[in-house]
């Protein structure tokens, strides 16, 4: 069964960055029209892809949620992980690309930026917003992180729907700190210092996309559940005397809150069909158990799996 809080979790963390992004994007952009900072529209657009991601990220979690079809038995969960993937894709064409063209076109022809006091006072409330933004993820984020290190805890997760808000809130911080110093050196004298601020941005943003969509590909395709829930679900099922030995523990990952289970095993030899059928079905209960999020068990006898193996080396 699906983990409603978790799901709720998700949804404050969007519905948070798109508040956040959407008043920032246009706050820039008005600071750009006043002043032509390059790093302006660098960081305008930024904040403009992150408002449509979040968007995306909402139609992926809405999506998600659809009730398991003829054509799609194990749900919509995947959803997810496709939206998720294509943000990574945004962010890298239309954030990160972009931006570093833009800087390029700006250092080799550098233009005076007007009235620059506007853009701090612009950076300084982006900031302000985007730091809220940061908390809140950051906040969602841990509840799930537990003892793990930062970036190996985004490995483990599941659910990209936080820690792509997460990494970009992450990025758009640093941003504004780099389109500062970008706008301070075009103030003291370095003309290029603006377009090389955006080029800087540019590169922060492809390197972010290219971590996300690594995580969100690997999903995917089919991502295995935790270690510690395969090992649960091994110690639970050697530890009933039914079973003569696991042979093999199989899941995947349907969704951020939903997980397919197969499992193997070597049933004692007195056991009727009866008893394994019994068996069975009461091995299913107990996996699911282990974890909320495993939703599909199968079971399937070690004899099964020998036979299995003889028709594909015949083949």
């Amino acid at each position: 069964m699906a983990s409603t809080a978790n799901r709720s979790s998700a949804h404050v963390v969007v519905y948070a960055a798109l508040a956040g992004n959407l008043a920032i994007a246009a706050t820039k952009f008005i600071a750009f029209a006043l002043t032509g900072s390059s790093a302006m529209l660098t960081e305008a657009i930024h904040s403009s892809v992150d408002t449509g991601n979040q968007g995306l990220l909402l139609l992926g979690l809405a999506r998600a949620r659809k009730k398991p079809s003829a054509s799609h038995p194990f749900g919509y969960g995947m959803e997810v992980y496709f939206w998720s993937f294509v943000v990574a894709l945004m962010i890298f064409a239309l954030g990160g690309a972009f931006s570093i063209y833009e800087g390029i076109i700006k250092i080799r022809s550098p233009e005076a930026i007007d009235r620059p006091w506007i853009n701090f006072v612009v950076l300084g409330l982006a900031a302000v917003f985007e730091g809220g933004s940061f908390l809140v993820a950051l906040r969602e984020f841990k509840t799930l992180r537990g003892d793990a290190p930062f970036f190996a805890a985004i490995r483990r997760s599941k659910d990209p729907s936080i820690f792509a808000v997460l990494l970009e809130d992450g990025a758009a911080l640093a941003g504004l700190a780099i389109a500062a110093l970008g706008v301070a050196g075009a103030v003291l004298g370095l003309p290029w210092a603006d377009g090389a601020a955006s080029v800087a941005i540019g590169v922060l943003l492809v390197v972010v996309a290219v971590f996300l969509a690594n995580e969100t590909r690997s999903l995917l395709t089919g991502e295995a559940a935790s270690p510690r829930i395969v090992a649960q679900v091994r110690q639970v099922l050697e530890a009933d005397p039914r079973i003569d030995s696991v042979a093999e523990v199989l899941s995947m990952h349907l969704g951020p809150q939903e997980i397919l289970l197969g499992v193997t095993l070597d049933f004692q030899d007195h056991l009727t069909a009866a008893d394994i059928e019994a068996a069975s079905d009461h091995f299913a209960d107990l996996i699911q158990g282990v974890d909320r999020r495993i939703t599909r068990v199968f079971v399937r006898s070690g004899r099964a799996r020998e036979a299995y193996a003889r028709r594909l080396a015949r083949q």
